[in-house]
Protein backbone atom coordinates (compact mmCIF):
# COMPACT_ATOMS: atom_id res chain seq x y z
CA UNK A 1 0.00 0.00 0.00
CA UNK A 2 1.18 3.41 -1.16
CA UNK A 3 0.42 6.52 0.73
CA UNK A 4 -0.75 9.62 -1.33
CA UNK A 5 -0.22 12.78 1.01
CA UNK A 6 -1.53 15.82 -0.52
CA UNK A 7 -1.28 19.72 1.07
CA UNK A 8 -4.83 21.47 0.27
CA UNK A 9 -4.26 25.24 -0.77
CA UNK A 10 -1.84 25.75 -3.98
CA UNK A 11 -1.96 22.06 -4.47
CA UNK A 12 -5.59 19.95 -4.52
CA UNK A 13 -7.40 23.05 -4.98
CA UNK A 14 -7.24 25.50 -7.72
CA UNK A 15 -7.09 29.16 -7.79
CA UNK A 16 -11.05 29.26 -7.21
CA UNK A 17 -10.51 27.18 -4.26
CA UNK A 18 -12.41 24.10 -6.17
CA UNK A 19 -11.08 20.39 -5.98
CA UNK A 20 -11.36 19.79 -9.89
CA UNK A 21 -13.14 16.38 -11.20
CA UNK A 22 -9.57 14.97 -12.66
CA UNK A 23 -8.43 15.20 -9.08
CA UNK A 24 -11.43 13.87 -7.29
CA UNK A 25 -11.71 10.97 -9.91
CA UNK A 26 -7.84 10.59 -8.76
CA UNK A 27 -8.13 10.07 -5.80
CA UNK A 28 -11.22 7.35 -5.68
CA UNK A 29 -8.95 5.78 -7.94
CA UNK A 30 -6.57 5.56 -5.89
CA UNK A 31 -8.74 4.52 -2.45
CA UNK A 32 -10.19 1.88 -4.89
CA UNK A 33 -7.00 0.35 -5.67
CA UNK A 34 -6.41 -0.09 -2.39
CA UNK A 35 -3.64 2.62 -1.38
CA UNK A 36 -4.09 5.06 1.55
CA UNK A 37 -4.59 8.96 0.51
CA UNK A 38 -4.44 11.93 2.93
CA UNK A 39 -5.46 15.41 3.49
CA UNK A 40 -2.14 17.27 4.88
CA UNK A 41 -3.03 20.60 5.56
CA UNK A 42 -2.35 23.62 7.31
CA UNK A 43 -5.84 24.38 7.51
CA UNK A 44 -8.18 23.93 10.66
CA UNK A 45 -10.85 20.99 10.51
CA UNK A 46 -13.55 23.47 9.62
CA UNK A 47 -11.76 25.22 6.89
CA UNK A 48 -11.35 21.73 4.97
CA UNK A 49 -14.71 19.96 5.59
CA UNK A 50 -16.54 22.81 4.34
CA UNK A 51 -15.14 21.65 1.02
CA UNK A 52 -18.13 19.94 -0.94
CA UNK A 53 -16.25 18.02 -2.95
CA UNK A 54 -14.68 15.99 -0.18
CA UNK A 55 -18.42 15.27 1.68
CA UNK A 56 -18.31 11.45 0.69
CA UNK A 57 -14.61 10.81 0.50
CA UNK A 58 -13.45 9.12 3.47
CA UNK A 59 -10.32 9.96 4.47
CA UNK A 60 -7.98 10.86 6.73
CA UNK A 61 -7.41 14.75 7.47
CA UNK A 62 -4.22 16.12 8.91
CA UNK A 63 -4.81 20.01 10.31
CA UNK A 64 -3.30 22.87 10.73
CA UNK A 65 0.30 20.89 10.12
CA UNK A 66 -0.13 18.08 11.39
CA UNK A 67 -1.13 19.55 15.02
CA UNK A 68 -4.57 17.16 14.49
CA UNK A 69 -5.24 14.18 12.90
CA UNK A 70 -8.95 12.82 12.40
CA UNK A 71 -9.07 9.25 11.22
CA UNK A 72 -11.20 8.42 7.71
CA UNK A 73 -14.56 8.47 10.00
CA UNK A 74 -13.59 11.87 11.75
CA UNK A 75 -12.24 10.21 14.96
CA UNK A 76 -10.06 12.51 16.32
CA UNK A 77 -6.89 10.73 16.65
CA UNK A 78 -4.43 13.51 17.73
CA UNK A 79 -3.61 16.68 19.45
CA UNK A 80 -0.34 18.38 19.52
CA UNK A 81 -1.39 22.04 21.61
CA UNK A 82 1.07 25.32 22.64
CA UNK A 83 0.98 25.73 26.45
CA UNK A 84 -0.85 29.02 27.32
CA UNK A 85 2.40 30.29 28.82
CA UNK A 86 4.31 29.70 25.63
CA UNK A 87 1.36 31.47 23.70
CA UNK A 88 0.87 34.50 25.85
CA UNK A 89 5.20 35.25 25.14
CA UNK A 90 4.85 34.65 21.34
CA UNK A 91 1.65 36.78 21.28
CA UNK A 92 3.49 39.55 22.95
CA UNK A 93 6.48 39.48 20.83
CA UNK A 94 4.07 39.20 17.45
CA UNK A 95 2.25 42.48 18.77
CA UNK A 96 5.60 44.20 19.09
CA UNK A 97 6.34 43.12 15.50
CA UNK A 98 3.07 44.69 14.36
CA UNK A 99 1.85 41.47 12.13
CA UNK A 100 -1.40 40.25 12.50
CA UNK A 101 -2.26 37.50 14.08
CA UNK A 102 -4.39 34.75 14.31
CA UNK A 103 -4.74 32.00 16.70
CA UNK A 104 -6.43 28.22 15.98
CA UNK A 105 -8.05 27.01 18.90
CA UNK A 106 -10.36 23.83 19.62
CA UNK A 107 -13.08 26.43 19.79
CA UNK A 108 -12.16 27.71 15.83
CA UNK A 109 -9.86 30.30 14.59
CA UNK A 110 -9.67 34.16 16.36
CA UNK A 111 -10.78 36.82 14.85
CA UNK A 112 -10.17 34.18 11.44
CA UNK A 113 -9.27 31.30 10.00
CA UNK A 114 -6.98 32.39 7.06
CA UNK A 115 -8.99 30.81 3.90
CA UNK A 116 -11.55 33.80 4.12
CA UNK A 117 -9.02 36.52 4.52
CA UNK A 118 -7.56 35.62 1.23
CA UNK A 119 -9.70 38.33 -0.66
CA UNK A 120 -9.76 41.40 1.97
CA UNK A 121 -7.93 44.17 1.43
CA UNK A 122 -4.97 45.72 3.49
CA UNK A 123 -7.21 47.76 5.49
CA UNK A 124 -9.43 45.38 5.99
CA UNK A 125 -6.92 42.91 7.43
CA UNK A 126 -5.75 46.40 9.98
CA UNK A 127 -9.12 46.76 10.79
CA UNK A 128 -9.86 43.01 11.95
CA UNK A 129 -6.04 42.70 13.60
CA UNK A 130 -6.71 46.36 15.44
CA UNK A 131 -10.19 45.49 17.00
CA UNK A 132 -10.11 42.25 17.80
CA UNK A 133 -10.17 41.52 21.69
CA UNK A 134 -7.57 38.65 21.84
CA UNK A 135 -7.51 38.46 25.78
CA UNK A 136 -11.00 37.12 25.10
CA UNK A 137 -9.00 33.74 23.95
CA UNK A 138 -7.66 33.04 27.39
CA UNK A 139 -11.29 33.08 29.11
CA UNK A 140 -12.53 30.20 26.94
CA UNK A 141 -13.13 26.94 29.29
CA UNK A 142 -10.99 24.15 28.24
CA UNK A 143 -8.44 26.06 25.60
CA UNK A 144 -6.60 24.26 23.20
CA UNK A 145 -4.45 26.44 21.35
CA UNK A 146 -3.01 24.41 18.08
CA UNK A 147 -1.38 27.15 15.98
CA UNK A 148 -0.44 31.13 15.43
CA UNK A 149 -0.14 32.79 12.25
CA UNK A 150 1.84 35.73 11.81
CA UNK A 151 0.60 37.89 8.54
CA UNK A 152 2.14 40.50 7.08
CA UNK A 153 0.82 42.63 4.12
CA UNK A 154 2.19 41.31 0.50
CA UNK A 155 3.98 45.00 0.51
CA UNK A 156 5.97 43.88 3.79
CA UNK A 157 7.35 40.77 3.64
CA UNK A 158 10.66 41.26 5.53
CA UNK A 159 8.33 40.94 8.25
CA UNK A 160 8.39 37.25 8.13
CA UNK A 161 12.00 37.22 8.68
CA UNK A 162 11.88 39.42 11.51
CA UNK A 163 9.43 36.87 12.96
CA UNK A 164 11.35 34.15 12.10
CA UNK A 165 14.45 35.45 13.94
CA UNK A 166 12.35 36.85 17.06
CA UNK A 167 11.15 33.29 17.33
CA UNK A 168 13.93 31.18 16.65
CA UNK A 169 15.47 29.02 19.36
CA UNK A 170 13.19 30.45 22.39
CA UNK A 171 10.58 28.34 22.14
CA UNK A 172 9.93 24.49 21.35
CA UNK A 173 7.96 25.62 18.94
CA UNK A 174 7.78 24.39 14.95
CA UNK A 175 7.65 27.18 11.86
CA UNK A 176 6.80 27.51 8.65
CA UNK A 177 4.99 29.31 5.80
CA UNK A 178 2.13 27.94 3.75
CA UNK A 179 2.15 31.53 2.18
CA UNK A 180 5.13 33.80 1.02
CA UNK A 181 3.60 36.78 3.50
CA UNK A 182 2.74 34.54 6.93
CA UNK A 183 4.40 32.00 9.50
CA UNK A 184 2.56 29.61 11.04
CA UNK A 185 3.64 28.39 14.53
CA UNK A 186 2.75 25.40 16.26
CA UNK A 187 3.64 23.01 18.83
CA UNK A 188 7.23 21.07 17.51
CA UNK A 189 5.28 17.69 17.57
CA UNK A 190 2.87 19.54 14.96
CA UNK A 191 4.48 18.81 11.61
CA UNK A 192 2.97 17.23 8.28
CA UNK A 193 6.26 14.51 8.45
CA UNK A 194 5.91 13.69 11.82
CA UNK A 195 2.13 13.40 11.93
CA UNK A 196 2.30 10.89 8.31
CA UNK A 197 5.54 8.64 10.64
CA UNK A 198 2.63 9.06 14.00
CA UNK A 199 -0.83 7.89 11.53
CA UNK A 200 1.68 4.74 10.57
CA UNK A 201 2.48 3.80 14.29
CA UNK A 202 -0.89 4.48 15.62
CA UNK A 203 -2.70 2.12 13.01
CA UNK A 204 0.16 -0.11 12.74
CA UNK A 205 0.51 0.45 8.89
CA UNK A 206 2.91 -0.07 6.97
CA UNK A 207 3.21 2.12 4.07
CA UNK A 208 5.30 0.83 1.13
CA UNK A 209 6.09 4.44 -0.16
CA UNK A 210 4.87 7.63 0.74
CA UNK A 211 4.53 10.25 -1.94
CA UNK A 212 3.93 13.84 -0.47
CA UNK A 213 2.65 16.61 -2.76
CA UNK A 214 2.92 20.14 -1.90
CA UNK A 215 3.36 23.52 -2.66
CA UNK A 216 4.07 25.76 0.47
CA UNK A 217 6.97 26.24 2.58
CA UNK A 218 4.69 23.89 5.50
CA UNK A 219 4.90 21.02 3.25
CA UNK A 220 8.92 20.51 3.23
CA UNK A 221 8.41 18.73 6.32
CA UNK A 222 5.86 16.47 4.86
CA UNK A 223 9.05 15.88 1.45
CA UNK A 224 11.45 15.30 4.30
CA UNK A 225 9.89 11.67 5.24
CA UNK A 226 8.46 10.93 1.66
CA UNK A 227 10.03 8.57 -0.47
CA UNK A 228 8.61 10.78 -3.36
CA UNK A 229 8.10 14.41 -2.99
CA UNK A 230 5.95 16.46 -5.69
CA UNK A 231 6.17 19.50 -6.12
CA UNK A 232 3.25 22.03 -7.88
CA UNK A 233 4.85 24.16 -10.84
CA UNK A 234 3.11 27.13 -8.62
CA UNK A 235 5.37 26.43 -5.42
CA UNK A 236 8.17 29.01 -4.66
CA UNK A 237 11.47 27.53 -5.87
CA UNK A 238 12.85 27.12 -2.58
CA UNK A 239 10.35 24.24 -2.34
CA UNK A 240 10.82 22.77 -5.66
CA UNK A 241 14.25 22.78 -5.36
CA UNK A 242 13.60 20.42 -2.50
CA UNK A 243 11.24 17.89 -4.56
CA UNK A 244 11.76 14.85 -6.42
CA UNK A 245 9.68 16.14 -9.45
CA UNK A 246 8.16 18.96 -10.13
CA UNK A 247 4.84 18.56 -11.76
CA UNK A 248 1.93 21.24 -13.79
CA UNK A 249 0.45 23.88 -11.27
CA UNK A 250 -2.61 23.60 -8.94
CA UNK A 251 -4.87 24.88 -11.93
CA UNK A 252 -3.52 22.74 -14.66
CA UNK A 253 -4.55 19.28 -12.40
CA UNK A 254 -1.39 18.82 -11.58
CA UNK A 255 -1.68 16.46 -8.79
CA UNK A 256 -3.86 13.82 -10.95
CA UNK A 257 -0.73 14.57 -13.67
CA UNK A 258 1.68 13.79 -11.35
CA UNK A 259 0.30 10.32 -10.32
CA UNK A 260 -0.56 9.22 -13.54
CA UNK A 261 2.94 10.15 -14.41
CA UNK A 262 4.14 7.79 -11.22
CA UNK A 263 1.69 4.62 -11.99
CA UNK A 264 2.57 4.40 -15.11
CA UNK A 265 6.18 4.75 -15.22
CA UNK A 266 6.17 1.75 -12.96
CA UNK A 267 4.27 -0.23 -15.47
Amino acid sequence: MKCFSIDLDGTLLNSEHDITEASLQTMNELLEEGHSVILNTGRAYGDVIKIKALENLQIPIFCVNGAVLFSETRELLYEATIPQQTYKEIFSILKGLGVGILVYTNYGGFPSTLPPLHKKSKEELNVLFEEFNYDEILEKDQLKIYKLIALTHHDELEKVEEVKKALEGKFDISMASSFPNNVEITSNEAHKGKALLRYQKMLNLDFEEIIAFGDGGNDLAQFEVATTSVAMANAPLNVQEKADIITKSNDDDGFAYAVRYLLNNEK
